[in-house]
């Protein structure tokens, strides 16, 4: 009861607005995460809200633009109801009270809902990933994002077995304090549509790096395809022994602010000092891979401990290393000299003093502790200690290395300092590329907040699968609008060029030309990146580009504006003698192409076997032909991991990757 009242007094306050889904058992009246201070609303339409309370209790929702309505709920306390949104405005304020207690959700916006996911690409922040992958413009665009009207809700990574009803995370307003942390691309997109639209964007961004299209499908669909039955299966069995195996051991939330990762404990301070007995350590050579266990690999942290020799402590040393992923604590016979915390360093090279008064003529220690939050984890490049003398300590060599935690199940587990690995079972299965997880973790929990469309930026961990992503990419798209029982729009990025590598080498414009054919799925979209790539970096600094072409899909396709939507898409192919003609779609007032004409086509006979085209322009189609081939059959343009945009539309707009080959 005075937990009850004191929710009360809070939110009479105005001290309080929602909390977190709570169990039935404590109660308390709760909503999603997703009803919080700062949301944005989809306008003019039944927003859809819902909850727990105590069972077969009546819900009340009053808002101050004048609409009241109410439920009650079911035998396990749920309750959902739907909410006619006037046009766009705000802020407003929505009551919910049940049995007593009410709550108070503060600063709510009407306006366009959208949804951004998928990898890497759709994740990078507009901060960048410096120093290595950054964004055109970036902190420009950060020190005047000051938008009130536009707010991201940013859902926390997790991966789960089986669908959940709950996630966790915050809307946020856009500012320069905070803007440098969202999707640079949702952001380009969202101020895009702003500006045009003159009305509050919401960004819900479910997005996480290095994950394949299955990881975001449901199981009701992928069991439709034979390729997952195997790995699903697989998955929940080694999910059940991953929750048995890591109740023997502590647990604490996994940090979400910078401040929270360095306060993190694991028990484990004495491995930094010099008198530590690490003999019974295992031993890796470094620099490698850090996260690479016997026989799996695992995301969490891990001390490396080494020894070295220095005969000259008369000055002060410098201590370099080529990246660490993704933070860090070193220290230097047991005080600490550096490390990066928070996200966004992995790529970043370690350069710190190491003060002479630390040193000993000797014998010294240096110890690392590394947390890897996800994806391989690493030290890379030189690992030195030198001087102003010239005198050089090279880090490279035989380490000591001991799991101090790990992250599983939602939470970061610790085992301190004994070693806790002895019969710890196989989990590679089970990671953020599994079949379903993301979408029961990240996508399920977000059915059916009312969105007015999806943008989609995905693809990379997919390439060298494109036969398979022909049929479950456009499966994934079917099965969230099965889940949200709408068509939603579902607007996408195909990939930009990119020098890929081993199995996936020379593969990922057969991705490409999958991703275009996702096209015949209604109410869909494509940006095309062939233009704005890097052949070095898989993450493209050109993200305002990236943003505002879905937003001009966007507003030719759901608000009405008058202009083309992308570039130009092939169509069909006729055949006139030795040449070939090719019509396009989206062409415009006309096609154009650069300063260095038109290059990326081939054709082929009936042998398939495709040589160099000679391509020009004609009444808007294009002509290609090649003295070699008298009967040629085939087209194909911009067909290799490296193609840039050589035909574009009078818009600017770069044509997409293609074959007229039957897929």
């Amino acid at each position: 009861m005075k937990k009850n009242l004191l929710l009360i007094l809070l939110c009479s306050m105005q001290l309080a607005c929602t909390t977190k889904p709570q169990t039935v058992e404590d109660g308390i009246l709760s909503v999603s995460q997703l009803f919080a201070d700062h949301m944005v609303l989809q306008q003019k339409e039944k927003a859809t809200f819902w909850g727990r309370s105590i069972p077969k209790k009546e819900v009340e929702i009053s808002t101050n633009w004048g609409e009241h309505t109410s439920t009650t709920t079911d035998a396990n306390g749920r309750w959902k109801v739907a909410l006619q949104t006037p046009t766009a405005g705000g802020p407003y304020q929505i009551e919910i009270s049940s049995n007593g207690e009410s709550l108070i959700i503060k600063d709510v916006l009407i306006g366009e809902v959208w949804l951004a996911s998928g990898q890497s690409n759709m994740e990078m922040p507009l901060y960048g990933w410096r120093p290595n992958d950054t964004i055109v413009n970036s902190d420009k665009e950060i020190a005047k994002a000051d938008m009130p009207d536009i707010r991201f809700m940013k859902v926390e990574h997790h991966i789960a077995e089986s669908p959940l009803d709950s996630l966790e995370g915050n809307w946020q307003v856009v500012s320069p304090e905070t803007a440098k942390d969202f999707s640079a691309t949702a952001y380009f997109y969202a101020k895009k549509l702003h500006s045009e639209l003159k009305v509050p964007i919401g960004i819900i961004q479910s997005a996480v790096g290095g994950t394949p299209a299955e990881a975001w499908t449901s199981e009701q669909s992928l069991k439709q395809l034979d390729d997952f039955q195997d790995p699903i299966a697989k998955l929940k069995k080694t999910a059940r022994l991953k929750k048995e195996w890591f109740k023997k051991f502590n647990s604490q939330k996994i940090p979400s602010t910078e401040n929270e990762w360095e306060r993190i404990d694991f028990e484990d301070l004495e491995a930094s000092t010099s008198q530590y007995d690490d003999a019974s350590w295992d031993s890796i050579r470094l620099p490698s891979r850090i996260d690479v266990l016997k026989n799996d690999v695992f995301d969490g942290a891990i001390w490396l401990r080494k020894s070295f020799l220095i005969s000259d402590v008369k000055e002060d040393y410098q201590l370099e290393i080529g990246s660490i992923d993704d933070m860090d604590a070193i220290y230097i016979n047991g005080k600490k000299v550096g490390g990066l915390t928070g996200f966004g360093h992995a790529n970043a090279p370690r350069k710190m003093n190491v003060p002479k008064a630390i040193l000993i003529e000797g014998m010294n220690c240096i110890a690392i502790r590394i947390i890897d939050t996800g994806g391989p984890g690493s030290i890379m490049g030189d690992m030195v200690l030198s001087n102003s003398s010239n005198n050089n300590i090279s880090l490279t060599g035989i380490w000591k290395s001991r799991q101090v935690g790990e992250i599983a199940n939602q939470k970061f587990y610790s085992y301190g300092l004994k070693d806790p690995l002895s019969d710890r079972p196989v989990f590679s299965q089970y990671n953020t590329n599994s079949p379903t997880v993301l979408y029961n973790a990240m996508i399920n929990p977000l059915v059916p907040y009312t969105l007015k469309g999806v943008i989609w930026y995905q693809g990379e961990s997919n390439v060298g699968r494109a036969e398979q992503y022909i049929t479950l990419f456009p499966m994934m798209i079917k099965d969230w609008r099965t889940k949200w029982r709408k068509e939603l729009p579902f607007y996408f990025v195909q990939l930009a060029p990119y020098k890929y590598s081993g199995y996936q080498k020379e593969s990922s414009q057969m991705l490409r030309n999958a991703q275009r054919l996702a096209l015949k799925t209604p109410k869909t979209g494509m940006v095309v990146t062939l233009d704005i790539g890097n052949l070095k970096t898989v993450h493209p600094a050109r993200k305002r580009e990236v943003g505002e072409r879905l937003a001009r899909i966007a507003l030719v396709d759901q608000y009405g504006r008058e202009m083309v939507s992308s570039g130009p898409l092939y169509k069909d192919v006729e055949v006139s003698g030795d040449k070939l003609i090719i019509a396009f779609d989206n062409v415009g007032t006309g096609l154009v192409t650069t300063p260095h004409g038109l290059t990326g086509f081939e054709i082929a006979g009936n042998d398939k076997f495709y040589l160099p085209a000679i391509a020009e322009i004609k009444n808007d189609k294009v002509v290609v032909f090649n003295p070699d081939i008298k009967r040629p059959m085939y087209v194909r343009y911009a067909w290799s991991d490296e193609s840039m945009a050589s035909l574009f539309n009078e818009d600017g707009l770069p044509a997409a990757t293609f074959t007229s080959e039957e897929m």
